[in-house]
């Protein structure tokens, strides 16, 4: 496993799953210090009309929750999900984007979109962490986040529920980490200290 030291100069964490990732997710953002200078978003695969996720996130962890909105600014100490059904992209003025484009691995909204525009926005100050999933989605986004100069982190697919996702990142990009739940939690807790 490849491992880098851990910066300070980090302004966004991009966290993208699928199947078997909630579960990761609910046990990774209730233990991120609260202190942390970061704004969170949330990239989940999942069904046109679901909008159960922002209420689950919210119920546990004690950062403001909410589901991204067209040309909202971006800011620190907050969560924010892709809503279902559209691709999340980020601008360079540090607003979101909502796209209704084609959709990529079979699914909108699409990992490897918000972190290939996360990249072109923060360049090196952005973190990606790839979790459980069934498909490629977040593999090639995750490599622009590491071309970009940005931390990557992929769950460790002897941990992951559905493998296939961090495998496939693991194969394409030299990650700086791949980490258990814990571990994941460990890293992110470390910027700033």
């Amino acid at each position: 496993m490849a491992q880098s030291s851990i910066r300070n100069n980090y302004q966004l964490l991009v966290i993208g799953g699928s199947a078997g990732s909630l579960e990761v997710l609910i046990n990774v953002l209730p233990h991120l210090r609260n202190d942390l200078a970061l704004a969170i978003v949330v990239v989940m695969h999942r069904k046109p009309g679901e909008s159960f996720l922002t209420d689950i996130i919210a119920s546990k962890t004690s950062w403001p929750v909410k589901e991204a909105e067209e040309k909202e600014a971006i800011q620190q100490g907050h969560i924010y999900i892709a809503p279902a059904d559209y691709h999340l992209l980020l601008e360079k003025d540090r607003t979101f984007s909502l796209d209704f484009s084609e959709k990529i691995h079979f699914s909108r909204p699409a990992i490897d979109a918000t972190f290939e525009t996360a990249s072109e926005a923060y360049g090196g100050a952005v973190i990606g962490v790839l979790l459980s999933g069934a498909n490629a989605d977040g593999a090639s986004g995750l490599g622009l986040v590491k071309k970009a100069g940005g931390l990557t982190i992929v769950q460790d697919p002897s941990e992951a529920a559905v493998p296939y996702m961090p495998e496939q990142a693991i194969q394409q990009v030299t990650v700086d980490y791949i980490a258990t739940t814990t571990m994941i939690i460990d890293i992110i807790n470390r910027i700033g200290q």
